[in-house]
């Protein structure tokens, strides 16, 4: 397992963490490698509800590839195709993970970093933080995966700006456009309390959320037999059955 990531578990919370502080938590092919397994590790513990990706450093987020190893393997076409797919697999892992995920975000959140962030549910920050999406400054092309989550998020034309600028934007102006979910200053206090939010109510009624969310983007645009299925399948569950019981007997639900 590579040192650099490292999941840790506290009852219902999992925290995936970058720690390669050197470096300011970019990303190597080892790691961008390393992520889908722990990813997959968290999402398969017994009684996790939530998945936080995290820095083990405060404030520094993900600086995003490591562009040293890229100068080192300019001409090798192999490696290129396959960092792209392990990059592409890093974030299809959170997008597609079955759990909440949250980026909890204390620092600069760059290039394939910002990639990470995009592809979790929810981005936390803290006012120190900024975020920018910078392959112009190298001549590369930002992936077109990547470039969807950020237009899902702030809209064709901010995603744009970003794009063409490569500018950094400060955390306020970040959560003004739509990139950021939340900005907290103590900004582990806040994911532990959206965490505990999270954990308070069904886990069902949230993957199936996820999943209802997904099927809108990807141009799903009325209900039909997959969603009908679905409310049906919410409607005779056990979580359903629990939170009524608990409505009517006015104490909290205790969801499995």
């Amino acid at each position: 397992m590579d040192p650099r990531l490292r999941l840790e578990v506290a009852g219902q919370v999992a925290t995936l963490l970058l720690a390669r502080p050197d470096k300011k938590n970019a990303m190597d092919q080892a790691m961008w490698e390393a992520l889908p397994p722990l990813v997959a590790e968290a999402c398969a513990r017994p009684g996790v509800r939530v998945l936080l990706l995290a820095s083990s450093t405060p404030g520094i987020f993900c600086a995003g590839a490591d562009i040293a190893e890229f100068a080192g393997r300019a001409t090798d076409r192999a490696w290129w195709a396959a960092n792209r797919r392990a990059i592409r697999a890093a974030q299809q892992a959170l997008v597609g993970a079955p759990l909440p995920t949250v980026a909890v975000i204390d620092g600069d959140c760059v290039g394939g970093g910002c990639g990470l962030a995009l592809a979790c549910d929810l981005r936390l920050a803290s006012p120190r933080s900024r975020f920018g999406i910078t392959p112009a400054r190298l001549g590369l092309v930002y992936p077109l995966h990547d470039t969807r989550l950020l237009v899902d998020l702030v809209g064709p034309a901010q995603a744009k700006r970003m794009l063409y600028t490569a500018r950094l934007l400060p955390a306020a102006e970040a959560a003004a456009i739509g990139l950021v979910t939340e900005l907290a200053e103590d900004v582990e206090a806040a994911a532990r309390a959206l965490a505990a939010d999270i954990c308070a109510v069904s886990g069902d009624s949230q993957r199936w959320a996820k999943a209802t969310v997904a099927r809108i983007l990807a141009g799903v645009r009325d209900d039909d037999a997959e969603s009908e299925a679905l409310f049906d399948s919410a409607r005779d569950g056990p979580d359903f059955a629990e939170g009524v019981a608990a409505f009517l007997g006015k104490r909290p639900a205790r969801f499995r």
